[in-house]
């Protein structure tokens, strides 16, 4: 893998771009990644609920609420 990553470095970087943005957003609503709760269970499902709300909220901008709540209802 590193040899692939010496002949094309821009690839890693773009990569990187790609998966900062949602996760920098949810450490930011997370008040700088702290987990409200212990063990690897409890922590894996508050992670899953923030990204959860993460997606509720980008397809609520993209479709509005009228759309959204429609597809729910369907």
């Amino acid at each position: 893998m590193q040899i692939q990553l010496d002949h094309a470095p821009d690839s890693m970087r773009a990569r990187r771009q790609t998966v900062e943005h949602p996760f920098g957003t949810i450490k930011l609503w997370m008040g700088g990644a702290y987990f409200l709760t212990k063990t690897l269970d409890r922590v894996s499902t508050e992670m899953g609920l923030h990204v959860l709300a993460y997606k509720l909220k980008r397809v609520m901008k993209m479709l509005g609420n009228d759309a959204l709540m429609a597809a729910m209802i369907a």
